[in-house]
């Protein structure tokens, strides 16, 4: 996502863009409903947990090397972007080789595997958090920039029409509950069990459970009270309604949460990747902009005892608004590709 992001930003300006994925991520499903051209290279990740699947990774290395060389070969790029995954890494570690400028871009407070690798013979890179410089060693003339993560900037949606939208009563205050598109299986057996026990409180929920998970947990809608849907597509309207977000701490999440000033409570994905979303939480809750709760702490009775009151407690709110709105970067992408362009001088 950051990525296309950044593609539109660059295409809007003129420039012919190119995306590369992995044929086996979720790019293979995304990019073809996009209007740039793309290829996708026959990658898998390193696995860290079952390590017996990288006894392959000689051979999976060895094609995706000709493959990376193929699209440099036929595309010619000017600059190489490297957004983070696995299917960056043989690409922009071949641009650099072949001496084309490239730029990182590091969505999280704790760099991937990919974005420490390439960071030393990287011509600049674009940090969404300033925490990750401490995680990368770049090299002695690569230009590091913190202008956040590229999102879709805000758009103006008023709260109370947002709120009647989707038939929340205007008389209590609305929590918004999500785990992305795919959802996220323990904050949706959290929420069933507040709704099961009668621990909302006097609080509106919308509820994104994942398309995957909406059939299971449909029958839990009320009327003027809980909205239940698969996911929120635009999500800016849920945004707009909502006095409070939970929401997994995905480094898109926390930008859009930031852009947007929106009081949260993050709830990190254990098994992410380094643990990334922890490190993403924990920043912004260090910052004062949100309030972590880790996986085993996110039950019911918590619920009740701390998003219910914070979600009343209008000082608390304004105070971690302001804190949120401190770190958000509405226009990051033209930010980045503005110093990104620079480096072929094609601006």
């Amino acid at each position: 996502m950051p990525a296309l992001v950044l593609a539109r930003v660059a295409a809007d300006q003129g420039h012919d863009v190119v995306l590369v994925g992995a044929a086996r991520g979720i790019e293979a499903q995304i990019l073809p409903r996009h209007p740039f051209r793309f290829h996708l290279l026959p990658m898998e990740p390193f696995y860290r947990r079952a390590w017996w699947r990288n006894l392959r990774w000689p051979l999976i290395a060895a094609r995706a090397w000709r493959a990376a060389g193929r699209v440099l070969q036929d595309e010619r790029p000017a600059i190489v972007i490297g957004t983070g995954g696995y299917a960056a890494g043989p690409v922009v570690w071949r641009a650099q080789n072949a001496r084309i400028p490239t730029a990182l871009q590091e969505q999280n407070a704790f760099p991937g595997l990919t974005q420490r690798w390439l960071a030393r013979r990287a011509q600049q890179i674009h940090l969404g958090f300033p925490e990750a410089r401490l995680g990368l060693k770049p090299g002695r003339h690569t230009q590091v920039f913190v202008f956040g993560n590229p999102i879709t900037p805000p758009g103006r949606v008023d709260a109370a029409a947002a709120r009647a939208e989707f038939g929340l009563s205007a008389e209590r205050r609305t929590v918004l509950v999500f785990g992305g598109s795919q959802g996220a299986r323990a904050l949706n057996e959290t929420i069933a069990g507040v709704l099961q026990r009668g621990l909302l409180g006097d609080v509106n929920l919308l509820w994104g459970t994942g398309a995957m998970h909406l059939d299971r947990y449909a029958a839990f809608a009320v009327p003027g009270r809980v909205v239940v849907r698969g996911f929120f597509d635009p999500i800016g309207v849920a945004y707009a309604a909502a006095h409070v977000v939970v929401a997994r701490a995905g480094a898109m999440t926390v930008s859009e949460l930031c852009a947007w000033g929106k009081p949260s409570v993050l709830v990190p994905l254990p098994t992410a990747a380094a643990d990334h979303q922890t490190f993403n939480a924990r920043a912004l809750a260090n910052a004062g902009a949100s309030v972590l709760l880790l996986e085993r702490e996110f039950t019911p009775d918590a619920f009740a005892k701390t998003v219910v009151p914070l979600a009343a407690d209008e000082n608390r709110l304004d105070a971690l608004a302001r804190s949120a709105r401190g770190r958000g970067h509405p226009n990051a992408a033209r930010s980045i590709m503005e110093k990104v362009l620079a480096l072929s001088q094609v601006e």
